[in-house]
């Protein structure tokens, strides 16, 4: 979470220029850590959530200009979606979701075949979004080539005498990286169409209510993309055995079955794929996978700059784990293509 603090006075006049005057408590909520989240509590009994964009991260204008065409898009077919209620750059404040709540982690089969479809209606819902083109809020962010770019760059300054360390990594990523410009190849050649993608579908992202609806939420990456990579950190997140920084990796693996209920529930209502873009779903989780390891190493190679660390290779822990996942998904590539080809028929 921020660090940022901020006086009654701030919060009550920030308030009160989106209409809210009858506030009776504003207090810290959940925990991001981009974002300055705020619940409110009012006499009325209405509540908000009132939040702080880093603009460190996100560019303002543009964010808003998203959040706001994908509510107002989803709005006005009659999709439950984040609603609106007030955005004063930098400040935003959304009606509460009364009644839903959220998962944490994937812990069974059925809530990993849960978040696949949520993301994957989600897509689907926006895919008639009228022209313009979504902002690209943060560029290239899931390209894989310009990850191994900024790797090598990375490499080259070895600015903290680390590169002889990861001899081994590096050397684990350059056998893989033909592989890894696949899908930006396909996006090229148009085989794989650009879609507009949330980029961190991870199964807090989706409110469940009691009725078995959801809302996605968390917006703020919702920019064009591809589906693919939306796919592959769902593979990435919810079919991992073990956290992201466990140090036995003889506990790092990717859940075959969690693998099966992801993409069940997700071509049940991706009804847009094309056939490139099924055959290359379990390929993704593979890519993306290896990207966010690459990530991690980029970033203990540069003295751990973007990632907030625990201890000194924590990254370095990390990017030893996403590595892991790969080569078990490598190794079960057979079975999860058969998978794949169960759920397109």
């Amino acid at each position: 979470m921020s660090n940022r603090t901020y006086s009654a006075e701030t919060l009550n006049e920030v308030l009160a220029s989106m209409g809210v005057t009858d506030q009776t408590s504003v207090e810290r909520y959940g925990s991001g850590h981009i974002n300055d989240t705020f619940k409110v509590e009012t006499k009325s009994g209405v509540r908000y959530i009132l939040q702080r964009v880093n603009t460190d991260i996100f560019p303002p204008e543009m964010l808003k200009a998203n959040v706001l065409r994908v509510t107002e898009h989803l709005a006005k077919k009659g999709i439950k979606s984040l609603e609106v209620k007030g955005y004063e750059n930098p400040w935003r404040l959304y009606s509460f979701l009364e009644g839903y709540t959220s998962i944490d982690l994937v812990t069974k089969p059925a809530e990993a075949e849960l978040v696949a479809g949520a993301f994957a209606k989600f897509q689907n819902d926006l895919a008639d979004l009228p022209a313009p083109r979504l902002g690209e809020i943060i560029p290239k962010f899931h390209n894989t080539v310009d990850r191994l770019r900024l790797l090598d760059e990375a490499a080259k300054a070895d600015v903290k005498g680390r590169k002889a360390l990861v001899a081994k990594e590096l050397a684990w990523v350059d056998q893989r990286r033909e592989e890894a410009a696949r899908i930006v190849n396909l996006m090229a050649s148009g085989d794989i169409p650009e879609r507009i993608t949330h980029n961190d579908t991870k199964i807090n992202n989706v409110m469940l209510a009691p009725d078995g609806t959801n809302v996605v939420i968390d917006l703020d990456t919702t920019m064009p993309g591809s589906a693919l990579y939306d796919f592959g950190d769902m593979v990435r997140t919810s079919s991992a055995a073990a956290a992201e920084d466990e140090k036995d990796l003889s506990k790092v693996y990717s859940k075959k079955e969690y693998f099966e209920a992801l993409v069940k529930g997700y071509l049940a209502k991706a009804k847009f794929l094309n056939e490139a873009e099924k055959a290359n779903l379990a390929f993704s989780g593979r890519l993306i996978t290896m990207t966010i390891g690459i990530r991690f190493l980029t970033d203990y190679l540069a003295g751990d700059t973007y990632f907030r660390t625990a201890y000194e290779d924590h990254n370095l822990v990390r990017c030893h784990t996403q590595f892991k996942m790969v080569e078990s998904m490598e190794a079960q590539a057979a079975e999860y293509e058969a998978i794949v080809r169960k759920y397109s028929a």
